[in-house]
């Protein structure tokens, strides 16, 4: 998938919303600036939370409850290499939907079912690569690529 601005790359999460259901993950990789935190931001717009999103770098996680679903984005760059208990796999395996920045980093941590988006900066554009990873996995990917 191409988006070719900000504000579509936005549009794609906030369409992405409306499949939702507790319990999704979703895992976000690409180099910094290439549109993560954009793309969640999107979804929750989608499910009406009205609040701003910021990417949780330095919080490493940021809940949102007042949507229509729980959202809860974890961003594990600074996880790197760490081995503490933090309790993220309560917010996973939670009653909502999760957005993992940099899950390379807590692989032991990531579900068998889930859906894995790599996007890239290609001059103003992102190519946005999406695949779906066991059966609920596989059917936001064919969700979000039908839309």
């Amino acid at each position: 998938m191409i988006t070719n601005s900000k504000e579509e790359t936005k549009a794609l999460g906030e369409k992405l919303a409306a499949y939702l259901r507790p319990g999704d993950v979703i895992l976000l990789s690409g180099d910094l600036g290439a549109g993560k935190t954009t793309f969640v931001s999107g979804v929750a717009e989608g499910l009406k939370c009205g609040e701003d999103v910021i990417s949780p770098t330095f919080n490493i996680l940021k809940c949102y409850f007042n949507g229509t679903l729980p959202m809860y984005h974890i961003d594990a760059y600074r996880l790197e290499g760490q081995n503490m208990e933090l309790g993220l796999e309560e917010y996973i395996e939670g009653d909502g939907a999760c957005f993992i920045e940099w899950p390379k980093y807590i692989e032991s941590l990531i579900p068998d079912e889930r859906l894995e988006m790599y996007l890239f900066h290609e001059g103003n554009s992102r190519r946005i690569e999406i695949k779906g990873v066991g059966k609920r996995g596989e059917e936001l990917e064919k969700e979000l690529k039908g839309l």
